[in-house]
């Protein structure tokens, strides 16, 4: 069995409160492993993504408020270093290479777990919010919920498929569409975005990328979308999707963090379409015409994250070389410099934390 050095203390990105500026800190204590509870394991991290999320919940916008002082992130991979006492059926091991997401522990009992909504749990943990999260070199997490990381992905390319590629991969998977089917992906461009194009295209979709820049339309072009629109540029968006797709799309992937995304999906989908909601703007109001809504027999659904399987199946994909993240590394002490690009609208693909890099 192999033995790791644990350190008691680690250097990690830190919000005072609500809006504050990130502080590095290099003296945040480190759990020993007799202090793990049981279920409980240490990871040490290789690397973390940086989300829109980690924004929102720094800057305290959404309608629930994160915890203060908090340590954002919510994809991270690295290596187990150690397990709570008294761990009973773990499905992992010390030394395993495993995956942090932004659900970190459910209690796996109640209706929502049995049904396969462990996101939707009353007692989920949510990293990176709820408890400290991936913007540290080690992090406390679960035995079961952490994901098992494949061989074939290297730690940098796996850490945005676990929440990114997740998300717009359950999305997509539960879209009513079929291959062959027309999918618009407002935010195409983006770091959710530019894998649910490849996500589509696994799944046989023809996707219609909306976003705008010259960056994007290329990211999302070679990603194999058949059809772009700017939308700074067009002037009719609903009008040129139903005519690209011959009567309107089949669905929609809203993964754009504004309510515009969202409200002329309805407009541009064929009768028996699905609109995903699936970005989270903090005060947007989701606005459809009802009768048009209830007349062409529209389905609205909210889809959030993934459960542990859509993780293991969004992975494996990955894996096999069908998806690939397209992404920047960064140092830790960037984090701030990378939230000020996010505010701006101009990262295209993910941002990679390298824990190596102090």
């Amino acid at each position: 069995m192999a033995n790791f050095t644990i350190p008691k203390f680690q250097t990690a990105a830190v919000v005072d409160h609500s809006g504050a500026d990130i502080r590095i800190d290099h003296q945040v204590p480190v759990k020993s492993q007799e202090e793990l509870l049981p279920g409980e394991c240490l990871v040490k991290l290789d690397c973390s993504g940086a989300c829109h999320t980690d924004l929102h919940a720094a800057l305290g916008d959404w309608p629930l408020p994160a915890k203060t002082p908090l340590i954002g992130g919510h994809e991270g991979v690295g290596i187990i270093v150690a397990i709570g006492n008294n761990t009973s059926n773990s499905p992992v091991k010390l030394g395993d290479r495993v995956g942090i997401k932004w659900l970190a522990d459910s209690c796996l009992n109640c209706e929502d777990c049995r049904k396969g909504r462990e996101q939707n749990c009353s007692k989920a943990k949510l990293s990176g919010f709820t408890v400290d999260g991936t913007f540290q070199e080690y992090v406390v997490s679960f035995v079961n919920h952490v994901t098992p990381i494949p061989e074939a992905i290297p730690s940098d390319e796996a850490a945005s498929i676990l929440c990114a590629g997740v998300t717009v991969y359950r999305a997509i998977k539960y879209s009513q569409t079929s291959p062959g089917d027309w999918i618009v992906l407002p935010g195409a461009g983006g770091g959710l975005g530019h894998l649910a194009v490849q996500y589509a295209r696994v799944r046989g979709l023809r996707v219609i990328a909306v976003d705008t820049g010259e960056a994007k339309k290329e990211l999302c072009l070679k990603l194999g979308a058949e059809k772009w629109i700017d939308f700074m540029e067009c002037k009719d968006i609903v009008s040129e999707i139903v005519a690209t797709t011959s009567g309107g799309a089949h669905s929609a992937v809203v993964t754009s963090a504004s309510g515009a995304g969202y409200k002329q999906a309805v407009d541009y989908l064929r009768p028996g379409g699905t609109l995903m909601a699936v970005g989270l703007p903090g005060k947007a109001t989701l606005e459809a015409s009802i009768w048009f809504t209830v007349f062409k027999s529209i389905s609205i659904l909210g889809s959030y994250v993934g459960n542990r399987q859509d993780a293991v199946e969004a992975i494996n994909i990955a894996a096999r070389g069908q998806v690939k993240v397209h992404f920047v590394t960064r140092p830790l002490k960037d984090l701030e410099d990378v939230y000020e690009g996010m505010k701006a609208g101009k990262i295209a693909g993910r941002i990679i934390l390298d824990m190596s890099q102090k």
